[in-house]
């Protein structure tokens, strides 16, 4: 394929000729990245040419006009999604505007010429995100950022679970406190539970069943076998060996969970046919469909191949037959082992009842935002949902990041990407079908990378991350639908949309209603000051760090400099040395802010190089946090307790534990503690004032 022509086919498929380096130079992509990337995606053209699109959205108020492909006289029939129909027939060629009213929601359109028949989804939107009647009305709520894992308790069993959620949830509202912000919450990989990162999880559209609290399945209660097990000498000890730990011991909680949920699901299965349990739990499997059903099987039959010695890798260390949910092999064993299946899926709709308590309780509490989830931007390779929907992916690939001055080979995430043409070529139900299980039991929704609704860095599988190059995605449309399941679920939407944003997407974001991130530590202008509160926008959530950032108190002592060179993370010690000279001048523009915003005494230290973290500069920092323009504030109990050890470093894997670090202390410590009381009560007061 010549070059030029080589062009017209990567921009047909959406592939950018260009990218801007870390200079804001362009970059071209070379013809070898073209191809490989061309030979992973699906052809647009390979379904066929027809009159329409398989899917439209129109948002808003635009005028909703087609032009059907096609010669002569043709019909025309409009399904509504109420069931309402309307019909006609049009002259191909010539436009058509779609019948009105027309509701927003998701429509049919079938287009006939003899026998012939082609299908398009109309999908009709509101312009912008739904927005709590609280924010709506101006107020300015905060919350506790919490990475659900870390927490400790004298109750749980040695990770934060959903008993502890709820308690987070009374506690943070009895202090004025509107929501908790949740790490990722989707299902990962009970046969190799070290694989702990919520961002490269095995579904999204299911729970992570680790979280599931124990002591409140009512069926291991009453279970004779399970209590004596769980009173045993050697069961107590191993379960406050897994409270006790400084870091969450992954394979021990998950021994223990799935040992205690076995004898809990014996008891479940003596049941009688007419129990209740068992009716909402029937409910549930006929409600989850093939997902749910696929997604049991395969943490059932991954147990299984581990035991065979397969790799932690998932489906693709599997031998052939074992590599699609579909094969004959795989349905022979569905088939021989439907109880296996049913009490994987049993243990989803425990997760998911405990979920949907806490969310009531959040509501019973009056909070208005209640709980926030993440959605992370994709799943592993070896995952159920790439098993059991390879077509939607390109196992070919995976996304990450461009080079930048920091990582000069770009980032590899090791996920790979959904094809755009795919998920169009479907009507984007994929898509809809994340966010709606994402939305559930939730006040908003974080969409983690969010530049992903506009564009991916795609990698070719065996090459290094610069070799990639951006993708597009239909960003208006899929902005479209967020926003349409965003109001139908009284949802609202947080875009994480730090690192590098395109200016195209900026603006988008922030006229269909998604809030934007500004964390503190980014807040700087172009002469190294810091942003005052006041000009926080609104339609945004402030934060001093985040899981992926140094906190409060790791900042001030750049502690995560100090890491990261022990560590190795960085080429030679002038880069260290550069670091260390940025972060003397971050802090003492951040000391000056907050001089100048009043949130510490007139007479503290001017000079940071003179001033260690104490609690009085800790409670300044969240004083000015406080007065911040922006509708929500999240706060970190990591900062509350002034931890300095991070959560995760990125761009680690073996080099640091990353998703273990439990929180310093255990809920009952942490609101007893009379600094973290003022301090919550200062930030729940000056928020009201703003």
């Amino acid at each position: 394929m010549k070059s030029t022509s080589l062009d017209k086919a990567a921009l047909a498929a959406g592939i950018a000729l260009t990218y801007f380096d870390a200079n804001g130079e362009p970059e071209a992509i070379s013809d070898d990245t073209k191809r490989a990337l061309l030979a992973v995606m699906e052809n647009p053209q390979k379904a066929g040419k027809s009159p329409l699109p398989p899917v439209v959205v129109f948002s808003g108020n635009r005028q909703r006009v087609l032009t059907p492909e096609i010669d002569g006289s043709i019909n025309w029939q409009l399904q509504t999604e109420i069931g309402k129909t309307f019909s006609g027939s049009l002259t191909g060629g010539e436009a058509f505007t779609l019948p009105s009213p027309l509701g927003q929601g998701y429509h049919q359109l079938t287009l006939s010429k003899g026998k012939r028949e082609w299908h398009t989804r109309v999908i009709i939107t509101p312009r912008r995100c739904y927005l709590p009647p609280a924010l709506r009305a101006g107020e300015k709520r905060w919350g506790a950022l919490v990475q659900l894992y870390t927490v400790r308790s004298g109750k749980n069993w040695g990770i934060g679970d959903f008993g502890d959620l709820e308690t987070l949830l009374e506690q943070l509202a009895a202090r004025g406190g509107d929501f908790v912000g949740l790490n990722p919450l989707h299902a990962l990989y009970p046969a190799s539970p070290a694989f702990a990162s919520p961002y490269s999880p095995s579904s999204r559209r299911w729970l992570n069943i680790i979280y599931i609290d124990v002591s409140q399945v009512a069926d291991f209660q009453q279970s004779s076998a399970g209590q004596k097990w769980w009173k045993s000498a050697k069961t107590q000890k191993a379960l406050n060996q897994a409270r006790e730990t400084e870091w969450v011991d992954y394979d021990a909680v998950m021994a223990l969970k799935i040992t205690a949920l076995r004898h809990g699901w014996a008891q479940f299965q003596a049941r009688g046919a007419d129990d209740e349990q068992k009716r909402q739990f029937a409910a549930f499997i006929q409600q989850g469909g093939d997902s749910l059903r696929y997604q049991a099987a395969y943490d059932g039959l991954q147990i299984e191949m581990q035991g065979k010695g397969a790799a932690h890798a998932g489906w693709p260390a599997w031998p052939e037959g074992w590599r699609h949910s579909q094969s004959s092999d795989v349905q022979d064993w569905c088939a021989q082992h439907a109880d296996e299946i049913a009490f994987w899926q049993w243990l989803q709709w425990l997760a998911q009842q405990q979920f949907s308590q806490c969310w009531a309780r959040s509501q019973a509490l009056g909070m208005s935002v209640g709980l926030y989830r993440d959605l992370a931007v994709g799943v592993a390779e070896g995952s159920a949902e790439t098993w059991h929907d390879p077509e939607l992916y390109r196992l070919k690939a995976s996304i990450g990041a461009p080079p930048d001055r920091l990582g000069p080979l770009g980032q590899n995430w090791g996920l790979p990407p959904m094809d755009p043409h795919v998920l169009q070529a479907r009507g984007y139900q994929p898509f809809i079908d994340i966010l709606r299980a994402n939305m559930r039991d939730c006040g908003a929704l974080r969409i983690d990378h969010v530049m992903a609704l506009l564009r991916l860095w795609w990698v070719p599988a065996g090459e290094t991350a610069d070799k990639g190059a951006y993708v597009a995605y239909p960003v208006h449309d899929l902005l479209g639908i967020l926003a349409l399941e965003s109001q139908r679920q009284r949802c609202m939407v947080i875009g994480e949309d730090l690192g590098t944003v395109p200016k195209e997407i900026v603006s988008l974001l922030r006229d269909s209603g998604v809030f934007s991130w500004k964390v503190l530590w980014f807040e700087q202008e172009k002469k190294g000051d810091y942003r005052a509160p006041q000009h926080y926008p609104r339609q945004s959530i402030a934060s001093a760090s985040t899981h992926d950032l140094p906190t409060l108190t790791g900042f001030w002592s750049a502690g995560d400099l100090q890491l990261g060179e022990k560590i190795g993370l960085y080429p030679d010690a002038q880069t260290v040395l550069n670091l260390q000279q940025q972060r003397m001048k971050q802090k003492q523009a951040l000391l000056d802010a907050l001089h100048k915003a009043g949130a510490v005494p007139a007479r503290s230290a001017k000079r940071a190089d003179s001033l260690a973290m104490t609690a009085e500069l800790n409670q300044s920092v969240h004083r000015f946090l406080a007065d911040t323009n922006s509708a929500l504030l999240g706060l970190q109990p990591e900062d509350w307790l002034g931890m300095t050890t991070p959560v995760n470093v990125p761009g680690t894997v073996d080099q640091y534990p990353n998703w273990r670090r439990k929180l310093a202390q255990p809920l009952e410590s942490i609101f007893a503690d009379e600094e973290v009381n003022k301090l919550l009560k200062t930030v729940t007061k000056r928020r009201k004032a703003g």
